[in-house]
């Protein structure tokens, strides 16, 4: 029997994956069966894709097989009827696989070697006649759809207003997950939508690990229990969770008693702690995994651009039936100020939380379906937490989870969930930063003070929910996506989560074929397909670059598990350090192993500005804010050099990362957290740091600059080179003249005390030298872990 692939566009919400169905039999039908069978091409190893249907009668054999080897077994109707679900779906994945045969117009288009510089692309952009899609916006989702579309042999263009992934996509959890808790609504609530999104999210879950294993990686999160009661309701849920991941499952969950609990995350609060259970996500570098989609599609072939915004949407009149539909777009160069039109059959709204922004330039009175949610997270230092393992607050006071996981020798906590407006820039408050602190409170130990001052960085994503229009409470609204195709085929994909990007982008352009009459479209060839930097990925390529390079195993692995195999070519650009080891590599900062090489990489990757490296293409700004703004004056250096910035652009790009850090990274946070701090001593410390003050300011200027620091440094016998000294005094300098005041010691030294900042340079410093002025030694001159 022939089946004859039968697809549908409704404007509807889409919780799973959409279904296709034999005008025959009646008969569900797989969307189209794919493998990662991968053959060499040129040194590349592609994912090379071909359709193919499953006969009804195999079909049934191997769902029968499947219920025989005991699933069935498992009791009871609810869990029999899922589990034959599972089989179905498992299937109809592994055989979507499994036909995947060579597409030689897929393989044809792939650019093996240099990507297509930034003018180029634009170039491209300016002189096609005509694209088949222009997809507008690179987050993942906008950059997922730009991949199933090229991969589809569709003619493709991609642009961004800003840079690829500089929304909300990167500023997530970092996880990728189906999301324990909306399985749980679904139970709880009998809910299926919610059911769905998780079995399809789990599903995507594997996927997505699968096609870049050198950005995604296992990650095991432990739930601590403090009451009996809780282990068979939390160990069923869990054992859920594995049980609709099926087939897909990463490694199955497990109980541990209290002393293994406390073992493997010894920062836990042992009093009342009856025991834990772990399970398994993943975790991703989500700004580069996002990049590393938007890379892959220009490697197929795709017209992709940073830095390019829609002005308004152009529109031809049908002559048969009079209406107008959208037929391109008119866009700006951001970074130049000309206006150029980009025509297209079919324009793809996937501009995220700004989704309503676009809906309006084709109808300004249609009804805003976003619903924006805030979601804030705190960085912490690596020893919060133990590197390779989460934690999970399944309960918050205020009914939410909270996630703790380890992430770049950081520890991310969040995230809260707040009703906010749409915003290009959002900041993280005071409140929300404090809410998380005090959430963490409850499950470490007292031993690990949770200070305010711990904090090294914060930030605030917006998530670009839908709902009905009358409901408030985002808590209950679905992170499933809606595809909207209007009257004039303006195709919108909003809502939904990260990890489901893919399926997505497949939903959006299924919908973009048949709404635009884009029928000489393959079928969708996104799963299994390697994506830029996988193919010749293994996890032991760093070696490589500390044995044929001379880069320190851990700048080495840094680089192999953010570029994979093009960690050769950030490798072959890395300078001499001029010390014995490491040969090559010189870092930005010294705590973390971002190299200057990197920069000079991310402008062949597209990196326009100076926020685009130090946010995006490394994660300085992410993981410690101050080192972010240590490393801002070379990055910038660097970039000038390479792209010929006048004395103008150079002043204005650092004014601009100032701005970011200030604003979204949490430095606002900080600095408000020292210009606002009341002097909360008693008179013998008041004295006691005067004294001290006033030993560096022997002049009795009121206030103390590099110069009479670097004397007292020097007297008392320690070596700190110029630039540090500059470094150290800046982290107090809140008001940015040069100087630190004795107001401003003073209220330093205070929130100190009150914990609320941490791990000052310029304190220990000034109290080292205090005490060892008759006395020569090695002074520490490196943060300690604190931070805003």
């Amino acid at each position: 029997m022939k089946w004859k692939r039968a697809t549908t566009v409704e404007v509807k919400y889409h919780g799973s994956a959409q279904q296709q169905v034999c005008p025959a039999t009646g008969r569900n039908l797989p969307n189209n069966n794919r493998n990662t069978n991968a053959t060499r091409h040129d040194g590349m190893r592609t994912a090379q894709q071909q359709v193919s249907w499953i006969n009804p009668a195999t079909e049934s054999e191997m769902a029968f097989r499947k219920i025989a080897g005991g699933t069935i077994l498992l009791g009871g109707s609810t869990l029999t009827i899922l589990g034959l679900s599972q089989i179905v779906d498992y299937w109809s994945y592994r055989t979507r696989l499994s036909n995947v045969q060579a597409s030689e117009q897929l393989i044809r288009n792939y650019i093996p070697n240099q990507l297509p510089s930034r003018e180029a692309q634009l170039s491209t952009l300016k002189t096609t006649k005509e694209f088949d899609v222009l997809v507008v916006g690179g987050g993942a989702t906008g950059s997922g759809c730009a991949l199933d579309a090229v991969t589809r042999g569709l003619k493709t263009a991609l642009i961004e207003r800003e840079d690829f992934s500089s929304g909300a996509s990167s500023k997530s959890t970092k996880l990728i997950h189906g999301g324990v808790r909306y399985l749980q609504k679904a139970f709880m609530n009998l809910d299926i939508d919610q059911y769905k999104l998780v079995k399809e999210a789990l599903m995507e879950r594997a996927n997505l690990l699968d096609v870049a294993p050198h950005i995604a990686k296992q990650l095991p999160i432990m739930l601590p229990l403090y009451k009996w009661w809780q282990f068979p309701y939390y160990w069923a849920g869990i054992k859920m969770y594995d049980f609709v991941a099926g087939s897909q499952c990463l490694k199955r969950s497990y109980v541990l008693s209290k002393s293994r609990a406390l073992e493997l995350f010894p920062m836990l609060k042992k009093d009342q702690l009856v025991g834990a259970i772990v399970y398994y996500d993943g975790q991703q570098n989500d700004a580069r995994m996002n990049l590393t989609i938007a890379l892959t599609a220009a490697r197929y072939g795709a017209a992709i651009a940073n830095y390019v915004e829609v002005v308004s949407l152009l529109k031809n009149k049908d002559l048969d039936t009079g209406k107008e539909y959208v037929c391109g777009a008119k866009c700006r160069n951001v970074e130049t100020d000309e206006f150029f039109d980009v025509k297209a059959k079919c324009v793809i709204n996937a501009t995220g939380p700004f989704s309503d922004s676009l809906r309006q330039m084709d109808d300004e009175k249609v009804e805003k379906i976003c619903r924006p949610s805030s979601g804030v997270h705190i960085v912490l230092p690596g020893y919060y937490s133990p590197e390779s393992m989460g934690l999970l607050d399944p309960a918050t006071s205020d009914g939410r989870v909270i996630f703790f996981l380890p992430w770049e020798k950081v520890v991310i906590a969040g995230t809260t969930d707040t009703p906010t407006e749409v915003t290009s820039k959002p900041i993280p408050h005071e409140e929300e930063i404090n809410f998380i602190l005090s959430e963490i409170r409850n499950y470490l130990n007292p031993d690990v003070e949770v200070r305010r001052g711990d904090v090294l960085a914060a930030w605030s994503g917006i998530r670009p929910l839908v709902s009905d229009p009358n409901s408030k409470d985002t808590q209950s609204i679905s992170r499933s996506h809606i595809v909207q195709v209007t009257d004039s085929k303006l195709v919108t994909i909003a809502g939904g989560k990260w990890t489901t990007y893919r399926k997505m982008a497949e939903d959006t352009l299924d919908a973009a074929v048949e709404a635009c009459n884009l029928n000489f479209a393959k079928p969708c060839m996104t799963i299994g397909l390697q994506l830029e930097g996988s193919q010749k990925w293994t996890p032991t390529l760093y070696i490589s670059l500390v044995q044929y390079y001379g880069l320190g195993p851990e700048v080495a692995h840094h680089l192999t598990s953010t570029y994979g195999d093009k960690a050769l070519q950030v490798a072959k650009l890395a300078q001499v350090t001029g010390k014995r080891w490491p040969i090559v590599g010189k870092r930005l900062v010294a705590e973390f192993p971002y190299i200057e090489a990197e920069v000079r990489y991310a402008m062949k990757e597209y990196a326009c500005t100076a926020i685009d490296i130090i946010a995006r293409r490394t994660r300085l700004a992410f993981v410690n804010v101050q080192a972010a703004e240590e490393a801002l004056p070379r990055i910038v250096e660097i970039m000038a050099s390479e792209l010929n910035w006048t004395e103008k652009r150079i002043q204005d790009e650092l004014k601009a990362v100032q701005q970011f850090l200030y604003h979204e990274m949490g430095y606002k946070a900080r600095f408000d957290q020292l210009t606002n701090a009341e002097i909360n001593l008693s008179p013998l410390d008041m004295d006691r740091y005067t004294t001290r003050f006033h030993k560096f300011d022997k002049d009795q200027k009121g206030f103390i600059t590099t110069i009479d620091l670097q004397r007292v440094l020097e007297s008392a016998g320690y070596q700190v080179d110029e630039q540090t000294v500059h470094e150290i005094l800046h982290e107090v300098d809140m008001n940015k003249n040069g100087q630190v005041e004795l107001i401003e010691f003073l209220q330093l030294m205070s929130a100190i005390r009150e914990g609320s900042v941490s791990g000052s340079r310029l304190a220990i410093l000034m109290k080292s030298a205090e005490e060892n002025l008759s006395k020569a030694g090695p002074i520490p001159v490196h943060r300690s872990g604190g931070g805003l």
